[in-house]
Formats: C-alpha cells, structure tokens, sequence
C-alpha cells in the first residue's frame, strides 16, 4: 500500500479524518495478515515508510506509524505518505545449549523446609 492521505478535507471534521485514515491503516494491516502463509513463510513482515510526501519519505517501524500520523495531524501537515509493504518474515531458530552448559541449580533452595 502506497497512498497519500489528505488530513484536511472540505466538510469534513479533521478528527474524522484522521481517524479514516487510522482506520483505513489498520483495514489494510488486518486483509494482509489474514492471507494464507506460503509453507516456507513463518510470519508476514511489514516494510513501512513515512513522511509528508513520498519523495521524504523515511522507514519507521509498523508501531509507528499510527504515532507518527498523529503527530503529523498535530503539527498541522497537510497532507501525510504511508507506505506499508507486505514481505514473508522468517524467524531464526533459537540456539540449543548442550546439557553441560545448562545453568547450575542450587540445591538449597530447591528444598521445601520440614
């Protein structure tokens, strides 16, 4: 999804509008998520930008994007960039410690008292 939202519109409140906007964000998240994932694929990842405009356009984290629209709103932009792009996440297998390196128990305060 590659859109700019105008956060002023004639006739229309600019709290409405902002939260159209929140709302059609998150509209977008909940349709990608809900699509199947390939064998391969643990997870859907998101490759977000923000900005005024496309051309100053940064990469934010997907958690800041709805923050990021509202201080936007709250410094009286015109109009704001969102840039979300779906891509197949895959996570790294945690490393298997051997049993000898495992932590050392303390047997003391393992013992329930008599």
């Amino acid at each position: 999804m590659r859109k700019t939202y105008p956060l002023h519109m004639e006739g229309r409140h600019p709290d409405r509008v902002l939260d159209a906007i929140k709302h059609d964000v998150r509209k977008y998240l909940k349709r990608e998520r809900r699509r199947p994932l390939p064998a391969e694929v643990d997870f859907w990842d998101f490759q977000c930008k923000f900005g005024l405009d496309a051309q100053a356009a940064l990469p934010v984290h997907l958690s800041e994007v709805i923050p990021s629209i509202d201080a936007a709103a709250k410094a009286q932009a015109t109009q704001v960039y969102v840039e979300i792009i779906t891509s197949h996440g895959k996570r790294k297998p945690r490393p298997v410690l051997p049993e000898d390196a495992s932590l050392p128990m303390d047997d003391d305060k393992n013992d329930l008292p008599e």
